[in-house]
């Protein structure tokens, strides 16, 4: 009896140790970190603090996916690179003048006498009548969309190096774009009128130089006919007031 007593006190005193020890393990243990993904707006609403439940948009498994074919997106590519091909620049290069319009003798059959001047404003060529079927051709620069005229009218003034006095129509129309405009202007190389130019009847045009050749064969203007200077120079020395001038 007695040595079945002592075994029970010995195994007893043996547990004791052990159980304290891990008594004290439970209480030091760290504090309990929730987990950020437990913390999720509809995993907080079940405190009962009111927050609404966040909505997740699901997303396709990535082998439910539409996959591009590496082809099909160069072609993409090369799509959106691609622009549309003008037939003709809406505004000319500064550095290019297209060789046609440079002087020259063609064939050219007209009924009107010889020295008449005709300006064939969609094609942009002014022809000097010679006779014998033939006429000399000149590049111009015509009215631009809106400012196009035809009619016939007779060289009534010629100006060597003309002053420039724009009309308040035109002063007023670029203001209205914010480009401010001169009440006068003298002549000379700056002067958009250039180095000469031949007015027609009572109108406000003219055929004048350019300080701007690369505009030769494009609509740019208000109405006046330009050339390059060296060609109006050329067509100013051949014709004199009085000539007829047909602008078609």
């Amino acid at each position: 009896m007695m040595k079945k007593f002592l075994l029970l006190a010995t195994c007893l005193v043996c547990t004791l140790p052990a159980g304290a020890g891990a008594w004290d393990r439970y209480q030091n243990r760290p504090p309990v970190v929730v987990s950020p993904d437990l913390t999720a707006p509809w995993v907080m609403q079940l405190t009962g603090e009111g927050v609404r439940p966040a909505v997740y948009r699901p997303q396709a498994p990535a082998a439910t996916r539409k996959q591009v074919e590496p082809r099909q997106m160069k072609r993409r590519l090369e799509t959106a690179a691609v622009q549309p091909a003008a037939v003709r620049p809406q505004r000319p290069a500064r550095s290019q003048f297209d060789p046609q319009f440079l002087p020259q003798m063609v064939a050219y059959e007209t009924g009107e006498r010889p020295d008449t001047i005709v300006i064939d404003t969609n094609n942009r060529f002014l022809y000097l009548v010679t006779g014998d079927g033939q006429a000399r051709r000149y590049g111009v620069g015509v009215g631009k969309p809106g400012f196009e005229w035809a009619g016939e009218h007779r060289i009534t003034r010629k100006a060597e190096w003309p002053n420039w006095t724009p009309p308040q129509e035109m002063i007023a129309r670029e203001a209205a774009k914010g480009h401010y405009l001169p009440d006068r202007m003298d002549g000379g190389p700056q002067n958009p009128l250039g180095a000469r130019a031949m007015y027609l009847g009572s109108t406000l045009y003219r055929i004048h130089g350019t300080n701007a050749p690369w505009t030769i064969g494009y609509g740019v203007s208000s109405g006046c006919i330009r050339m390059r200077n060296e060609d109006v120079v050329d067509l100013y020395e051949r014709v004199k007031v009085g000539t007829k001038v047909i602008v078609i």
